[in-house]
């Protein structure tokens, strides 16, 4: 559902980005990828530690690319000096559904040898961009064959606690293809990676064990598979959430559902996507205020606060925690 409002807005651009691919893909160095997280810029990603293992073979870093900046922490954090990850959507103040590819964009991609996506709908831009620079030897890894999900499921599989520990595995597996001399090192990587994760499970287990059964609204379904594992009650209908996910005017019945569950406190927490804002999604938030019901914003990428995703998921995870027990 998702990609509808991602390819709106690239679709116009890509015939004017794959003329120039040819002249940037010639560009490409190494080295760290310049530019500044927004729209249609690339950001880099490193390890949070610089100890542990160290590798058995050098020589330059493998290009590799996370299309949303928590894979390629992902990527940085398996991959240790061994590579040098970026990300084309990482700025959690612009909506990523407004992404516009840029020539830098289509460079890295260019470059990179192995490339996460999200699929679902969420990054189709990037078959575009991959089909502009073949390789037949790059490793394209798509979480949502990863985790063998339907079309039709939520996009947002980060906030699933299983996600991060498959795709960790299938990367470090593929980074030891690529570079097979360091295979131990990357296993050892993978091994800390998922040991990081380890708070993230014990935590959401703490609050279904607290919380599990309480009522919750949504904007939109950002944290929809987080919910589930805590096992909230989301009462927003499922119409309203799809019509703000898609950029499109939810059913009047929907909207007077949410203002009822608002006005009528009958939910503890309303979950916003502070990531992409809208008049109506606005009037929701403050709706929720204007009834003592706490609010608690998620985001669709890794604010730069943070430098892990076990690190931001926490801090969601602590705010969740003490909005449910205000707004008991």
């Amino acid at each position: 559902m998702a990609a509808l409002r991602h390819d709106l807005r690239l679709g116009p651009r890509i015939g004017t980005l794959l003329a120039v691919l040819a002249v940037v893909a010639a560009c490409t160095t190494g080295g760290a990828t310049p530019g500044a997280p927004g729209s249609g810029a690339v950001a880099t990603s490193g390890p949070s530690s610089a100890g542990g293992p160290t590798p058995a073979v050098g020589g330059a870093p493998i290009p590799v690319l996370g299309t949303e900046n928590f894979y390629a922490d992902l990527l940085a954090e398996i991959g240790g000096v061994r590579v040098r990850a970026s990300s084309l959507l990482n700025n959690p103040n612009t909506d990523p559904h407004t992404f516009e590819a840029s020539p830098q964009a289509a460079m890295v991609v260019a470059d990179a040898r192995l490339v996460v996506v999200n699929g679902l709908g969420y990054d189709d831009f990037m078959a575009h961009l991959l089909a502009a620079s073949p390789d037949a030897s790059r490793v394209v890894l798509t979480v949502q064959q990863l985790l063998g999900l339907p079309d039709t499921a939520n996009a947002h599989v980060w906030y699933d606690p299983a996600t991060m520990p498959a795709v960790a595995r299938a990367a470090e597996a593929a980074l030891a293809r690529i570079e097979p001399g360091n295979a131990a090192y990357f296993e050892a990587r993978l091994a800390t990676y998922l040991a990081s994760l380890q708070p993230l499970t014990a935590r959401i287990a703490q609050l279904r064990a607290t919380y599990a059964g309480a009522p919750v609204a949504f904007t939109e379904p950002v944290a929809g598979y987080l919910a589930q594992a805590i096992g909230l009650r989301v009462l927003t209908p499922e119409g309203f959430q799809m019509a703000i996910e898609n950029g499109t005017d939810p059913a009047p019945a929907d909207v007077a559902a949410e203002h009822d569950l608002l006005t009528g406190r009958a939910v503890r927490v309303l979950l916003y996507n502070s990531q992409a804002v809208s008049p109506l999604t606005t009037q929701i938030e403050q709706l929720a205020t204007a009834n003592a019901i706490p609010v608690v914003g998620v985001t669709e990428t890794m604010p730069p606060a943070y430098r892990t995703y076990a690190a931001w998921q926490l801090a969601q995870l602590d705010e969740l925690a003490q909005a449910l027990e205000k707004g008991a």
